[in-house]
C-alpha cells in the first residue's frame, strides 16, 4: 500500500477532512497528487458533472448556489469548484464565489471549494478537472463547475462537463458574444438568468432564432433555453429538470461515453504538457545547450525543439 492510499480511501468514505486535503494536495500540485488522484480516478465516473460558463455579471455564482440548494431539497449531495480570478499580490483564489454561497455554509452535503485560474486560458484552471474526481470519487451525486467569467475564452469547461449551461442575461448583448466565444455551440442548456429584467423576452427569442438557423445533426440533444432569477430561485427547479434530461439522453446516445473520452484525451494532453515544461526550462543543461545554439544561429527553434523531446 502507497503512503497516499491511506487519504484515497479516506476520501472514498466521504471523509469532509480528507476530501479538504486531498483538495489541497491537487491545488498545490504537492509530492503524492497523482498518486492520490490515480486512486480516485478508478472509483469515479458516478456523478453528473455539470459546467456552468458565461460573461461576467450574468449572476453564474448565485444560479450556481440556487442550483445547491435546490438538489438538497432533493436529497442530492453537492460538490462546487468555483474557478475564481488569481489575486495580484498572493496568486491565490480571491474566493468571491464562496462568499456569495455564504448561505450554503454548514449544509454538509454541499462541498465548495475556489480554485485560482494562476493564468490558465480558457477560464478554467486544469487542477480544476482533478478536483472533479475528486470530488466525484468522494460520492457527490452532482459536481458544479462555474468558470471565472473571462467572457471570450471559456469553451475549455466543454472538456471537463457532461452537461453545459451557458448563462446569459438581459441587456449584455449576450446572443452576440455567444456567437463570438463559440459558446452557443459548447451549451446544452441555455440559461438567461435575471429574466425579470426588461429585455429577457427578447434575448431568449435572439438565442432561440440562432439555435434554430445553427447546423444541427441528426438526432442531436435539443439545446433548450431556461429563464431564471437566480436569487429568488426562479425557474431552477425547471432547470434542474433539463439537467436531469439531458443525462437521460446522453445515456441513451452513447454521448457520455463519447464525453467521457473527451475528457480523458484532454486531461492526457494537459498531464503532458506539464510534464514537458517541467523538463524543458532554463536550468536543464539539455535547454540551455539547445538556447546556446539557436540564439548562435547554429540551430533553428524547431529543430532545436525537435531534438529536445526526441531526447524526453
Amino acid at each position: 500500500m502507497t503512503a497516499t492510499a491511506p487519504l484515497a480511501e479516506r476520501v472514498l468514505r466521504g471523509e469532509q477532512g480528507a476530501l479538504a486535503r486531498a483538495l489541497t494536495l491537487v491545488e498545490r500540485r504537492a509530492p503524492g497528487c497523482d498518486e492520490v488522484v490515480a486512486e480516485l480516478h478508478r472509483a469515479a465516473g458516478r456523478a453528473h458533472v455539470i459546467g456552468v460558463t458565461g460573461p461576467p455579471g450574468s449572476g453564474k455564482s448565485t444560479l450556481v448556489a440556487a442550483m445547491a440548494a435546490e438538489y438538497r431539497r432533493a436529497g442530492r449531495t453537492v460538490g462546487i469548484i468555483a474557478v475564481d480570478p488569481s489575486s495580484v499580490f498572493t496568486g491565490g483564489a480571491i474566493l468571491g464565489d464562496r462568499i456569495r454561497m455564504s448561505e450554503l455554509a454548514g449544509d454538509r452535503g454541499v462541498f465548495i471549494r475556489s480554485f485560482a485560474t494562476r493564468g490558465a486560458l480558457g477560464g478554467l484552471a486544469r487542477v480544476a478537472l482533478d478536483a472533479v474526481t475528486v470530488l466525484d470519487a468522494a460520492g457527490r451525486d452532482v459536481v458544479v463547475l462555474e468558470t471565472v467569467g473571462v467572457g471570450q475564452a471559456e469553451v475549455d469547461v466543454v472538456s471537463g462537463a457532461q452537461s453545459v449551461a451557458v448563462v446569459s442575461v438581459p441587456g449584455l448583448g449576450d446572443g452576440v458574444q455567444a456567437i463570438k466565444a463559440g459558446l452557443l455551440e459548447i451549451a446544452d442548456v441555455h440559461v438567461v438568468n435575471k429574466a425579470d429584467r426588461e429585455g429577457a423576452h427578447r434575448t431568449v427569442s435572439e438565442l432561440r432564432e440562432m439555435l434554430r438557423l445553427s447546423r444541427r445533426r441528426p438526432g442531436q440533444w435539443n439545446v433548450p433555453v431556461e429563464q431564471t432569477v437566480a436569487h429568488s430561485g426562479e425557474g431552477v427547479p425547471d432547470l434542474i429538470e433539463r439537467f436531469d434530461e439531458h443525462m437521460t439522453w446522453m445515456a441513451g446516445n452513447g454521448e457520455r461515453e463519447r464525453r467521457a473520452r473527451r475528457a480523458a484525451a484532454t486531461r492526457i494532453r494537459w498531464a503532458a504538457e506539464e510534464l514537458v515544461r517541467g523538463r524543458l526550462r532554463p536550468g536543464s543543461p539539455a535547454f540551455d545547450a539547445a538556447v546556446d545554439e539557436v540564439a548562435g544561429k547554429r540551430d533553428d527553434p524547431a529543430a532545436a525543439a525537435r531534438r529536445l523531446l526526441e531526447q524526453l
